[in-house]
């Protein structure tokens, strides 16, 4: 676009690990530079940000791209960032709005480490850093000269989630920890049901407050993606987990998995509130479609982030 006032306006937050400059992020980034959106990546990694930004615009010379140092298990980190991001539009004669926010960020630890606010931290970078962001990111959305969305990356894993307990304790991970042996896999999975169910209630509160007009909301499943996720297991689980996916043809590229993403943020407003797979809407799990836990998820995520709003300012 002629006009950098009119630019469209891009968000992905992911966490970077290791070699993940090569992930769904990035992938997802650099198609949606090749339409003409302005991209800001955020990302735990400068070093990792800065080359990923180097890649896609050796690939793509045209590229507006921005990046933000932002561990996403942060809540102060990811306030200051909401500060910076608004700054920085500010200084470069930008409209003050955001079209498009994805909340990619996602790791899978195999060991407890608690974040400075007491939380599981893969609790606290899947889900309570996706729905800090996007609290804090309201305002820039509402105020986008053209319909804006939120879309939120979640997993089939979701599907393997049973408990429906939504406290204090259970969404900060508090009650995970104290197992005798971290449960990676259960915590991930009840993280991405979170996700999933914040999905669906933050489209029923903007349709409440009369926004579900102007910003939709939607989750999508990208699949099963050759990332490095899993690099925290046990090398030989790594190769069988990947061995088994890829000879059931379910194992995809990032390219390929970023296109369901894509997909999903360029649908048609009236798909807000759904769940994306595979390009089209499909049925979630039973147990993340159930208004109620939605509703309490949403309570005590409000409740969370009031708290940490008050510590924090």
């Amino acid at each position: 676009m002629e006009n950098l006032k009119e630019a469209l306006r891009f968000i992905c937050s992911s966490n970077f690990w290791r070699m993940a400059t090569s992930g769904l992020g990035k992938a997802t980034a650099f198609a949606l530079s090749r339409k003409g959106f302005y991209v800001v990546l955020v990302g735990r990694s400068s070093h990792l940000l800065s080359k990923t930004l180097s890649d896609i615009k050796r690939q793509n010379e045209d590229a507006k791209l921005k990046a933000f140092e932002v561990d996403m298990s942060s809540f102060q980190l990811v306030l200051k960032f909401r500060s910076s991001l608004e700054q920085w539009l500010f200084e470069s004669d930008l409209h003050s709005s955001v079209q498009l926010l994805v909340n990619n960020a996602g790791i899978l630890a195999t060991s407890s480490r608690p974040t400075v606010e007491g939380f599981d931290r893969m609790i606290a970078t899947n889900y309570v850093g996706a729905f800090s962001l996007t609290k804090l990111l309201l305002p820039l959305l509402r105020n986008s000269p053209v319909p804006s969305r939120v879309v939120n990356v979640t997993s089939f894993t979701h599907r393997s989630a049973f408990t429906g307990r939504f406290d204090m304790d259970s969404v900060t991970g508090v009650n995970f920890s104290r197992s005798k042996q971290y449960p990676c896999a259960r915590i991930y999975e009840y993280s991405k049901l979170c996700l999933l169910l914040f999905s669906y209630e933050l489209h029923r509160q903007l349709h409440l407050m009369d926004d579900s007009h102007h910003i939709s909301v939607v989750a999508v499943d990208p699949g099963a993606v050759k990332t490095n996720i899993m690099h925290e297991l046990p090398s030989y689980i790594q190769v069988i987990a990947f061995c088994g996916l890829k000879i059931l043809g379910l194992m995809q590229s990032p390219e390929d998995a970023a296109e369901s993403v894509i997909d999903a943020a360029l649908a048609p407003p009236e798909i807000s509130g759904k769940y994306f797979f595979g390009g089209r809407t499909i049925e979630s799990s039973a147990l993340s479609s159930d208004p109620k836990m939605a509703k309490e998820l949403w309570d005590t995520s409000c409740l969370i982030f009031n708290e940490l709003q008050q510590t924090h300012t």
